[in-house]
């Protein structure tokens, strides 16, 4: 990332069970990029930000005044994580330990698009090339809005292109996913705002009627996308740690707030591989 202008920004105060790093390169997004001084700039709704915190205090860089509810709701600020983490940490012993590992996590609230398109793109694949090609994406068809710094592209600008268009960002077969997306979300045929407040089994069939989204990608975006936090992804570590350490449970023992309980999960075990040995 360039340098980052320091002139203007916001001050948030009292922010607690948040850390950085756990929330915001742990496999959610992937348009942030830790810099040597512990802080992390990146893009998100058009805006290119530093963000650091000083003890409970968030300093954004880079950011107006009038932009401070956005980046509240980005990181689910109004959300009480401690409340929340204490009352999924009884349902079993296995979870209060893993939320007590990693308590600075919490849902980002993504653009739903974005979300979309950047889980087709996780598809059988690690977070060091997801970003390669999301940062490829973005150079190629976003917007610049400042020097080497681009906006991700709206599913309008995507849908019209063809997936030979986005041979460059050697993404193989998750090009014509991304494509289809593209089509399906600007024509209207898949309705992102509909997945927000349907039904939850209606709203992931919604995603499904894109070509190579299937539960995991659409239980992704309903999450990180919708914040629709009853969502449990289930991937190749999730499936190992139900498996081995949650064994006779189902995303539904974890209650309302299951997706928040998925990512203390999947950080916890990720960071533990011996308990797979």
């Amino acid at each position: 990332m360039k340098n980052i202008s320091s002139e203007n920004f916001i001050l948030i105060p009292d922010v607690r069970d948040l850390d950085l790093e756990q929330t915001l390169d742990c496999g959610q997004s992937f348009r942030w990029t830790k810099q040597d001084d512990g802080s992390f700039s990146g893009v998100a709704f058009g805006k290119y930000v530093n963000i650091s915190l000083d003890g409970t205090d968030m300093v954004i860089k880079n950011a107006a005044p009038e932009d401070e509810k956005i980046w509240r709701e980005y990181f689910d600020l109004e959300l009480d994580y401690g409340k929340i983490r204490g009352d999924i940490s009884k349902l079993h012993p296995v979870l209060e330990e893993a939320a007590r590992y990693a308590p600075g996590i919490r849902i980002l609230r993504q653009e739903p698009y974005e979300a979309l398109c950047t889980f087709i793109i996780s598809q059988n694949n690690n977070i060091k090339r997801i970003k390669g090609i999301v940062a490829r994406l973005c150079e190629s068809f976003g917007d610049e809005i400042d020097e080497g710094v681009y906006t991700f592209p709206n599913a309008e600008r995507l849908a019209e292109l063809t997936p030979d268009d986005l041979a460059p960002l050697r993404a193989g077969f998750r090009n014509r996913y991304i494509i289809d997306s593209a089509k399906k979300v600007a024509s209207g045929e898949v309705d992102l705002e509909l997945c927000k407040t349907a039904d939850y089994e209606a709203a992931r069939a919604e995603l499904m009627k894109i070509t190579g989204v299937g539960v995991k990608v659409a239980d992704c975006t309903l999450l990180f996308g919708m914040h629709r936090v009853e969502a449990f992804p289930v991937d190749v570590w999730m499936k190992r740690a139900m498996e081995k350490l949650f064994p006779g449970m189902s995303a539904n023992d974890f209650g309302e707030y299951a997706g928040i309980a998925q990512q203390y999960i999947f950080h916890y075990s990720r960071m533990h591989p011996e308990l797979f040995e």
